[in-house]
């Protein structure tokens, strides 16, 4: 091989390398996730959407002053996306606050591509389930452009991307519930939790003006555990914890007891 071929060679591998460093593979864990350092920030209460019946809204005017469950999604999801709404109305169902009164739903599309007529058909199929959504002012399906979506995913600390080989967005499943002044409160993850998760949630983000007293006192026996999203019983704890503390003092009780005896019969 002459040195001009060989030299051709080289220059051609050089430029080839970083082309093929830059090719990295889709990584949907990376992609999507949650940032729960967000938890007590406010949300881009400036951003603007389209709702079902085609008007423009500014969302900090939709809160209300209401504890709000918000669910980023795009409504065209072939995977969890449709099942994460339906599991959300069907635990709605069996807690005491009352959807519109109490609270509101909020669920926003991150998909630029969706518009009025993905909301309107997202909700028809919800409404063939509970028919009186349809007409249920404390419901709200939006959609919006990039900067909008990405602005309030980003404020919550919610991550998503799409994939242009599956041609699909990564992202997770989760609810976010947010006070009535618009600040992150809690998350509640997947489609694993309960009713009592979502009306502890809604009282501690109705900040003492939402429940009854016993709902009051139940966040006391009750703490949050923001890796699970879901709350466990402090009750609970407290008698495992008990249990466990009275083994180890009957245990040492036992072992003082057979040292003594030993020592008498020498």
């Amino acid at each position: 091989m002459s040195i001009e071929r060989l030299l051709l060679v080289v220059a051609l591998v050089c430029c080839w390398l970083p082309q093929a460093g830059a090719a990295q593979p889709f990584d949907p864990f990376t992609a999507a996730g949650i940032d729960t350092a967000h938890v007590g920030r406010s949300l881009a209460l400036d951003s603007r959407f389209t709702d079902q019946q085609g008007r423009s809204v500014r969302l900090g005017e939709l809160l209300n002053g209401q504890p709000t469950l918000l669910v980023p999604l795009y409504y065209r999801c072939p995977n969890v996306c449709g099942a994460a709404l339906s599991t959300l109305f069907s635990q709605l169902a069996n807690q005491p606050y009352r959807l519109g009164r109490d609270f509101q739903v909020i669920a926003f599309s991150f998909d630029p591509r969706e518009d009025v007529g993905a909301a309107r058909e997202e909700l028809a199929k919800l409404s063939q389930h509970w028919p009186a959504l349809a007409d249920e002012p404390g419901v709200h399906l939006l959609t919006g452009d990039a900067s909008a979506s990405q602005a309030l995913a980003d404020s919550i600390g919610f991550g998503y991307r799409f994939d242009p080989q599956q041609q699909q967005y990564a992202h997770s499943s989760a609810v976010a519930v947010v006070t009535g002044d618009g600040r992150l409160s809690r998350w509640l993850y997947g489609l694993g939790y309960q009713p009592s998760d979502l009306r502890l949630a809604l009282t501690e983000a109705g900040q003492g003006k939402l429940g009854a007293i016993k709902e009051q006192l139940l966040l006391l026996c009750y703490h949050y555990d923001p890796q699970s999203g879901t709350y466990s019983s402090r009750i609970i704890l407290l008698l495992q914890v008990a249990g466990v503390s009275t083994v180890l003092v009957l245990g040492l009780l036992i072992l003082r007891a057979v040292r003594r005896e030993r020592r008498e019969a020498r």
